[in-house]
């Protein structure tokens, strides 16, 4: 694992965006896509029901088919723009069932996990399901190479909120209208921005299972561990840089950044809904993520410059002369149009 950065200033350690810093101080897809849980069509007696189709922009989105008696029933299926796989339609009596069919994911979709097949149903007086394929993460296309991945992993026991994806990709934003700013270029995003991502463990898991050496990365590495396999993510991945942010931190938990790879834990993806801080903090602070991710160390002193406690004062603090020329001729320049 490569070596993820944290700074101090003034003596006192400095959580990289003061990640999970504590109280008071200030981890499927899409900014604006909406998630819904659906449970396929309602039982009907000798109709026919179709499992529920969910629809969403970039959300989220779960669909389970319907059963039927006496009729056909056929598997939710998950929406085409961003859903996740649907699971396949049950067995109906009196009629044939088919499993759902794999949630097709649309522009930059992304299920959050594997579609489960259609269970092959016992039909009485009709025919035995087939079972629907599932594809690992619901995913059939990939967002383009050369920009930046953002994942936002709940835990399998914290509900979704839309105002999380569209708070990050805000501040995502932000630090690239910066970036572009300070160095005449900046790096390009996905549409939608981030990708939400439903973790294979409860919360508690992420913040106990060790992972990282000290307890502070246990929750961000648990996460991105998650994230490289089920994406096929490396670590750097010249493909992407990745910004990857989860909904647990634990005590004395935070996160960090190195070249092609920020990750951060609750707090951070709290402050960009507004919870801890002002807005130009988490903006000032992703900007600081991002300098190690272009590969720039932290700052030794309070210099002005993103890469120091300065980042506070964003937007009035800007990298220095050294500091642009190392990002624009580093290993991770080819982000960077």
């Amino acid at each position: 694992m490569l070596q993820y950065h944290r700074s101090s200033l003034l003596g006192v350690p400095l959580l990289l965006m003061l990640a999970c810093s504590g109280p008071g101080e200030g981890k499927t897809q899409s900014v604006g896509g909406s998630m819904q849980s659906a449970t396929g069509g309602a039982l009907s007696a000798g109709g026919t029901s179709t499992g529920g189709t969910n629809t969403g922009a970039g959300g989220q989105l779960l669909a389970t088919g319907g059963s039927s008696t006496g009729g056909s029933s056929t598997g939710g299926s998950a929406s085409t723009n961003g859903g996740s796989n649907a699971a396949g339609g049950g067995a109906a009596k009196g009629g044939s069932a088919s499993g759902g069919s794999a949630g097709s994911a649309g522009k930059g979709g992304n299920g959050s996990s594997a579609g489960k097949g259609g269970s092959a149903g016992s039909a009485t007086g009709g025919s035995v399901g087939t079972a629907g394929a599932g594809t690992a993460g619901g995913t059939t296309s990939v967002p383009a190479e050369k920009t930046i991945r953002i994942f936002w992993l709940r835990p399998s026991d914290v509900p979704f909120a839309q105002k999380y994806p569209d708070g990050i990709g805000k501040v995502m934003v932000e630090a690239q209208k910066y970036y572009k700013q300070e160095l005449g270029k900046t790096f390009k995003l996905n549409e939608p921005i981030v990708e939400t991502v439903v973790g294979e463990h409860v919360k508690t898991w992420y913040e106990n299972t060790a992972n990282g050496g000290e307890k502070y990365w246990w929750s961000v590495t648990n996460m991105q561990s998650e994230l490289v396999r089920r994406f096929g993510l490396r670590n750097p991945d010249s493909r992407w840089m990745v910004v990857g942010e989860i909904m647990a931190e634990g005590d004395g938990a935070g996160g960090g950044g190195s070249p092609g790879w920020v990750i951060l834990c609750q707090h951070d993806a709290d402050g960009a809904v507004g919870i801890g801080g002002t807005m130009n903090r988490w903006y000032g602070g992703m900007v600081h993520e991002l300098g190690h991710a272009f590969g720039l160390p932290d700052a030794s002193s309070d210099d002005g410059t993103p890469m120091s406690g300065d980042f506070y004062n964003y937007p009035d603090t800007h990298f220095s002369e050294s500091q642009k020329n190392s990002v624009l001729n580093g290993s991770q320049k080819s982000f960077l149009f």
